[in-house]
């Protein structure tokens, strides 16, 4: 029998087995802006010890999703500055470009850029905060937080909105490397965590959302999101604690 996560509504991955060859860990968007004091969430106000309260978590799951052999992607919201094509010649031939919150702000949306900063304060994408300005490339507040910054070998997926797919090289990366399930934690779980599961369901992907290794601003927003996963049979995929996920790294140690 092909071992699998315990996990629900279905062992995971559904066809097995859990194995590097197919499988890789996404941790997405463990920044200072979404992570620290002075950066973006708690600029605004957020309470962040949820999402603070992940990073111990989420050592332990690197650490052994890195000394089990599998694929890791980081993502993060925002990329280094490049050379970039033209979007109309990208499309012609049929490229994916990354895009980001350019210094400017001309590659956010007017209907983002107004959503972020409505709210009481008006701080929003863009505005200046103790970490640089909040959102935006380059700046301290954009970066991975230390205690699980990449390896050289890590591919970090930079994003322009929520969803990891989406104008990005995710898909090519992952398909060039055979991985057709992914096992997703990070912040925050009903925004950019349940946007990029939803996008790789549509492409196919099984993914298992590491329930405790993922949080929201809010309790009710991450427990929703959770359940909706699950809902109708595992509609996006499937839920499992850090423990579940740990205990079939080390039985796949032993068995090797």
């Amino acid at each position: 029998m092909s071992l699998q996560v315990k996990a629900a509504p279905y062992g995971w991955p559904h066809d097995g087995p859990f194995s590097p060859a197919t499988t890789a860990l996404v941790i997405i968007d463990m920044q200072r802006d979404f992570c620290s004091s002075g950066g973006y969430l708690d600029y605004r106000g957020y309470d962040i010890s949820a999402v603070q309260g992940l990073i111990p978590k989420l050592q332990k799951l690197l650490r052994a999703f890195r000394d089990g052999g599998f694929q890791v992607y980081h993502t993060r919201e925002g990329l280094e500055p490049r050379v970039m094509f033209s979007m109309f010649y990208a499309l012609m031939l049929k490229m994916t470009v990354s895009l980001g919150h350019r210094p400017d702000l001309s590659t956010l949306s007017t209907r983002e850029l107004f959503r972020s900063s409505n709210n009481a304060s008006g701080i929003g994408i863009g505005s200046n905060g103790p970490l640089g300005r909040l959102l935006v490339r380059g700046e301290r507040g954009h970066d991975i937080v230390q205690e699980l910054y990449p390896l050289e070998r890590e591919p970090v997926i930079d994003k322009p909105g929520k969803g990891a797919f989406a104008y990005t090289d995710f898909d090519l990366l992952l398909r060039n490397r055979g991985i057709r399930n992914l096992v997703l934690a990070g912040v925050t779980t009903d925004v950019s965590v349940s946007t990029t599961m939803r996008e790789a369901n549509d492409r196919g992907y099984d993914c298992l959302l590491v329930k405790d290794g993922a949080a929201a601003t809010e309790e009710i927003l991450h427990a929703a999101t959770c359940e909706g996963v699950r809902m109708g049979g595992g509609v996006f995929g499937a839920t499992a604690s850090v423990g579940d996920v740990l205990q079939a790294l080390k039985e796949k140690m032993s068995i090797e």
